[in-house]
């Protein structure tokens, strides 16, 4: 099968197409033939070197397709069934191992690019709502990013848990996308963020602040945080945030911050199924819009690489194999 392969840690040049044998499903296994393929914040960092990873080897970790075979023990998954998932390692390929219990099926009405490319940001999204935090209805909330693959659905979940929502962006065309998903008011990133917020707040800052930016814009959500409020640190997408002094969060506010993962979120196949239900029911059902953002062929992938870490995408990106 084709495949993209990381040879050595570093840039996007690093991403290598070509040749590697087909998977064979072990117990417990299925084997996908990927129709569409999510590009994420965290292959990058894999492929930098940032998070641990031993090239050669084949990244991505979230896709859709349909399954081909089942190995032994598989009882609940079946050939010809459409899947998706987000932590199946070797994604970046035609054919996928996939562990039956980590298999989610895709509802009639979800199309396999959506599934393919937004499972991951709709999880953590999901998660960062219901989980990492739980703001309130009437509550004000920072969402960092408010254009990118996580902003708009988190955005437009915010609104339908009848929270007020302030998001940040780089430009005026990237505001119309977050003013669309939902966002009340729209800020943009600079010294003045922090006081742009207190503002639109009367002064108290939010309630919680969600920021997948990291190091260029976690000193402003330290900032734009209301007394006993969260900072949910959930990316890194500008680089990670330098060493920080905790005795800095007594005067802040007597703050609160938070560095989580999905994985722990939907490390159960009971929760996970729970969570990507309501995810892809939402979707199904029309409440929530996917924006496919970008599409690259699987050979491209260094490109989508490029993009995604130049912060000019908007929505998701997904690799179409073929």
């Amino acid at each position: 099968m084709r495949a993209i392969q990381v040879v050595r840690h570093g840039g996007p040049d690093v991403l290598d197409f070509g040749t590697v044998d087909d998977p064979i499903p072990a117990p417990g296994e299925v084997i996908v033939r990927t129709a569409a393929v999510g590009v994420n914040f965290i292959d990058t960092y894999l492929r930098r070197g940032l998070y641990p990873s031993v090239p050669p080897y084949v990244p991505g970790t979230e896709g859709a397709g349909e399954v081909t075979a089942v190995g032994a023990d598989v009882d609940d998954v079946a050939v010809g069934q459409r899947v998706c998932w987000v932590d199946a390692p070797g994604s970046y390929a035609e054919l996928v191992a996939v562990p039956a219990a980590r298999a989610v099926p895709i509802p009639d009405g979800v199309a396999d690019d959506v599934a393919g490319s937004a499972m991951l940001r709709g999880l953590t999204a999901h998660y960062l709502l219901d989980g990492s935090a739980r703001p309130a209805t009437g509550e004000t909330v920072l969402i960092h990013a408010g254009a990118g693959g996580v902003g708009l659905i988190l955005t437009q979940m915010a609104k339908r848990r009848g929270l007020r929502v302030i998001t940040t962006v780089s430009s005026d065309d990237k505001e119309t996308l977050s003013r669309a998903a939902g966002a009340d008011h729209v800020v943009r990133y600079g010294d003045a963020l922090a006081e742009e917020v207190r503002s639109l707040t009367d002064g108290r800052g939010v309630s919680v602040a969600y920021d997948g930016v990291g190091a260029d814009t976690f000193e402003q959500s330290l900032a734009s945080t209301a007394v006993r409020g969260i900072i949910v640190l959930f990316g890194a997408a500008s680089g990670p945030v330098p060493p920080f002094d905790l005795q800095r969060l007594n005067p802040a506010g007597s703050l609160s911050v938070t560095r989580p993962t999905l994985g722990h979120f939907i490390a159960d196949t009971e929760e996970l199924r729970w969570r990507a239900g309501e995810f892809l029911g939402a979707v199904a059902d029309g409440d929530i819009d996917i924006r496919v953002g970008q599409r690259h062929r699987l050979a491209d992938a260094a490109e989508a690489h490029r993009a995604l870490e130049s912060r000019l995408t908007t929505g998701t990106t997904v690799l179409i194999p073929g």
